[in-house]
């Protein structure tokens, strides 16, 4: 059984956002915005990566999209959580935040980024050089 709540990472925001290949295939798999969790921290990167590459007026539209989701700050116990995460499975800060967010929220994680591959609660979607 598949948890009823699901983060999308970053990766799986862009892919889906650029309409690439890869992004079309995951698509069915994007939750309906009342069963979204997005971690601020997701916010963070897609801000980042929105502004750089398409401009502000588009980056607002897709903040604003994701503000009807269930949006989730870090708190202590998800710093926790993520420091622990980190450590049991070597992954990056940004990463061990948004696992350790989906994790709190007893929610599952979109990703295609292959530092989550066969992790618990992972749907992962692996980019290939035909996405």
């Amino acid at each position: 059984m598949t948890a009823p709540f699901r983060v999308v990472d970053t990766s799986a925001w862009i892919e889906w956002l650029t309409g690439s290949v890869l992004g079309k295939r995951l698509s069915d798999a994007l939750p309906d915005k009342p069963y979204c969790v997005v971690p601020t921290i997701v916010q963070l990167e897609l801000s980042k990566w929105l502004v750089r590459e398409v401009g502000e007026e588009k980056a607002d539209e897709v903040i604003a999209y994701t503000q009807k989701c269930r949006v989730v700050p870090m708190d202590t116990t998800i710093a926790l959580l993520a420091a622990d995460l980190h450590r049991e499975h070597k992954l990056a800060t940004a990463d061990a935040i948004v696992y350790a967010t989906a994790r709190n929220q007893d929610a599952d994680l979109l990703t295609c980024d292959r530092h989550f591959e066969g992790l618990p609660n992972v749907v992962f979607f692996p980019k290939t050089s035909h996405a």
